[in-house]
């Protein structure tokens, strides 16, 4: 059987690409340099800037960027940078050491986690379990907030560092990385570590805690449990700016990264059309048109009609059966994935192929589902075939959609989080939950559903939905959902009943 897909509703034929793209956040970054300098020499009442990124903005590198140039200012002598995890900290801690040498750069880490930190990582930093360990010589301490945020912590910094240059706190500028995963009584064990507070990150990524609900019933305008920096955008101490460009997605998949962060002024991609692509194997009938439309970098929708029912909500084999069909040809035939390199301002460099025979730290392909019971059984399913093919580490893995944000494959293959479902709710229309599902792949993401996506949010009944205007719902009304399927290239796959 062979299938046809529909073209995408939106396009991005407006989208600046290469270095045109990039200068936005070179500028972006710089404004947000130059507010922080305007902060600590007093000429500015800023004490938070916060730089927003959309998925795969390269706002880590803008973040170390605002690192050193902080620490150029004749007021900054000493700066800290945490996250909510060690996942997090641990490669700025390596890009920090890299840039400004093991000596000024600083990895306090708990000791029950010290052979977690990788190799590399080590060889460029000093590493630090207890404040007392903290080299004199340090400009930069790096630590989860559970680290730098312990009680009496901020006094035990005092004792043994002494000051920095604002004469009463132990740092002059406080970096959060992934600033809006970071919930707000988290934030306040850290915040008095120093007088600035820069917050860098992706407002779409998922909170560590649901922010949707609000136990502090006595203000419904604070949620301890939300993400930090919504308490602060509309302050007038707060300086907010935006990174308008993204580097990780295809120039294919912009219009999909335009849907979600749609009340943006401009989103462009790095990635001009053709930098990126998938060479496939010899493939056959449904499978080469499936294929064939997610290595052309759009974003691809496949429905299966004519499923077995479900056993449950979170185990739903036959479904998964449909992916280990696709997948199956795929790897036995080998495949590899393409891509233009670029210079730190854009400039299109060569090309690096990445065959499916061999290992990569960067996964190739990952099967992404929002419920662990499924991604227990899409474990077994790697399993199998990495057995059966003798798959190199790394070729394919399976994971929670929530364990995976933050990092990147080349090619997504996902349950889509309304699949089989009956209505919506808090959990399946998750803002977060779908952004991240859909903003991992380098070179192409297939999401894979059951029939009957659009039934379901016809029927849906209007709900309020504000994604990114906090206090609020963060679930995603019906429109929302429809104006990011229309981004998809869509298909229906029937199945003939046995």
């Amino acid at each position: 059987m062979t299938i046809t897909f529909s073209t995408p509703a939106a396009s991005a034929d407006d989208a600046l690409h290469h270095e045109e793209a990039a200068k936005g956040n070179i500028e972006a970054a710089q404004r947000a340099i130059s507010a922080l300098s305007a902060a600590l020499s007093g000429a500015a009442d800023y004490d938070k800037i916060l730089l927003r990124a959309a998925a795969g903005a390269g706002k880590s590198y803008a973040l170390v960027r605002m690192v050193r140039e902080g620490l150029d200012h004749a007021n900054c002598t000493r700066v800290a940078v945490t996250a909510f995890a060690n996942k997090q900290v641990f490669p700025l801690a390596g890009d920090l050491g890299k840039a400004l040498g093991a000596a000024k750069v600083c990895l306090f880490v708990a000791q029950d986690r010290l052979p977690d930190v990788p190799q590399d990582v080590r060889d460029n930093v000093s590493v630090a379990t207890t404040t007392t360990l903290i080299p004199s010589s340090c400009e930069v301490v790096l630590g989860t907030s559970h680290k730098l945020g312990a009680l009496g912590e901020r006094r035990r910094l005092l004792d043994h560092l002494g000051s920095a240059g604002n004469d009463s706190l132990p740092f002059d500028v406080l970096f959060v990385d992934e600033a809006w995963q970071l919930p707000r009584h988290r934030y306040s064990t850290v915040e008095g570590l120093a007088p600035i507070s820069v917050g860098v990150g992706d407002v779409g990524q998922l909170p560590p805690i649901d922010p949707s609900q609000n136990p502090w019933r006595g203000d419904p305008g604070y949620n301890p449990y939300r993400a930090w920096p919504t308490a602060y955008e509309g302050g007038d101490t707060t300086c907010v700016l935006d990174l308008p460009a993204v580097w990780r997605p295809t120039a294919a998949q912009l219009p999909l990264w335009r849907a979600f962060y749609s009340d943006w002024d401009q989103l462009n991609c790095v990635a001009g059309p053709g930098d990126r692509s998938v060479e496939l194997p010899p493939l056959t009938g449904a499978t080469a048109s499936i294929w064939a439309s997610v290595a052309s970098g759009n974003p691809t929708l496949l429905e299966v009609d004519g499923l077995p029912a479900p056993e449950a909500a979170d185990i739903d084999l036959p479904l998964l059966g449909i992916v280990e069909e696709l997948l199956t040809p795929l790897l036995a035939g080998g495949f590899s994935t393409v891509a233009r390199q670029y210079d730190g301002q854009g400039k299109p460099l060569e090309e690096v192929r990445v065959n499916s025979a061999a290992s990569t730290d960067n996964p190739l392909i990952v099967i992404l589902a929002t419920r662990n019971q499924t991604v227990d059984d899409a474990t077994e399913l790697v399993e199998r075939l990495a057995e059966k093919y003798d798959l190199p580490d790394g070729v394919l893995v399976a994971s929670t959609v929530d364990s995976w944000q933050g990092q990147t494959n080349a090619i997504t293959v996902a349950i889509h989080p309304l699949s089989g479902a009956e209505q919506l709710d808090e959990f399946n229309s998750a803002f977060g939950r779908l952004a991240v599902t859909c903003t991992r792949a380098t070179h192409g993401l297939l999401m894979v559903a059951r029939s009957g996506l659009n039934d379901l949010l016809s029927k849906a009944p209007a709900r309020p939905g504000t994604p990114l205007g906090e206090p609020g719902s963060r679930s995603l009304p019906r429109q929302t959902h429809q104006r990011i399927l229309a981004a998809f290239s869509r298909s229906t796959l029937t199945v003939n009943p046995i």
